[in-house]
């Protein structure tokens, strides 16, 4: 009977920790929103040398394209943005620790990402693209043998040279930003890979300097990344983007920076 009796409690009690367990896991609500709303602001992790997405002009002033979409997102959520420069490399480590609350510059969707953080909705497509001095002789990836070859840290991009067969034997130089790489096309780097909107900026900009060979390494989508669990605030971000798509403040921005409207959110 007593053997009987304490199978009983050992059951009782085990049903009672594995109830208390469920409890406490459903008691670990999103707050992402509501933490966000609270504190009136809303902390943008960029990497400050990414024109025309996010960069620093000449006076030290943050701007660019995903920063005009995030003020205006910030601004119909009734909350101030502030813009945090980070090293892009780190990403990870920055959105996870809380010292920003997205990342939201250029940043391009892959699978390995996504099992980190948490990736909205796609607002624009994007190309990996070979960039080279306007005298460069390269006519194609075929054309790259053991030249020097720049990329961003932590970049797509260099994601997209791994996965080119023809570029194998370059000589691959991680680098900080595509400042410096552009700064560096040749003066010791002979072409660099980099993201299609950068280029096209840089060679409309700066013309006759620069130019980009007619091929696709890769095709990306950009999207804003989030922490894995923050679904309220992502949700709540997208909701703003589509409402600035159907009026035709996403479109009036785009064309600001790219002369037409290359977004892609409806």
């Amino acid at each position: 009977m007593k053997k009987i009796i304490t199978v009983l409690l050992t059951v009782v009690l085990a049903a009672s920790m594995l109830a208390g367990c469920g409890k406490e896991e459903k008691s670990k609500a999103d707050n992402s929103l509501k933490d966000v709303q609270e504190k009136k602001e809303l902390v943008l992790g960029l990497d400050a040398s990414f024109p025309p997405m996010g960069f620093t002009d000449k006076k030290q002033n943050i701007i660019g394209f995903d920063i005009d979409l995030a003020k205006e997102v910030a601004k119909r959520m009734d909350i101030e943005l502030k813009l945090q420069p980070i090293n892009w490399g780190s990403k990870d480590q920055e959105l996870d620790t809380g010292n920003i609350d997205c990342i939201w510059n250029g940043l391009t969707y892959s699978e390995d990402r996504a099992k980190t953080m948490l990736c909205s909705e796609s607002y624009m497509d994007n190309h990996q693209v070979l960039v080279l001095p306007a005298d460069s002789k390269i006519k194609s990836l075929a054309d790259i043998k053991k030249q020097s070859v720049g990329v961003q840290n932590g970049s797509t991009a260099s994601d997209a040279i791994d996965e080119t067969d023809e570029l194998k034997d370059a000589d691959i130089r991680l680098m900080a930003d595509n400042v410096q790489i552009l700064n560096d096309l040749g003066k010791g780097l002979q072409a660099a890979v980099m993201d299609e909107v950068v280029a096209k900026y840089y060679t409309s900009k700066d013309k006759g300097k620069y130019k980009v060979l007619d091929v696709s390494l890769a095709t990306e989508k950009y999207v804003i990344g989030f922490r894995k669990d923050d679904k309220a605030l992502c949700e709540e971000v997208e909701k703003q983007l589509k409402a600035m798509a159907k009026d035709g403040t996403l479109e009036k921005i785009s064309k600001k920076w790219f002369n037409e409207d290359i977004t892609t959110i409806k």
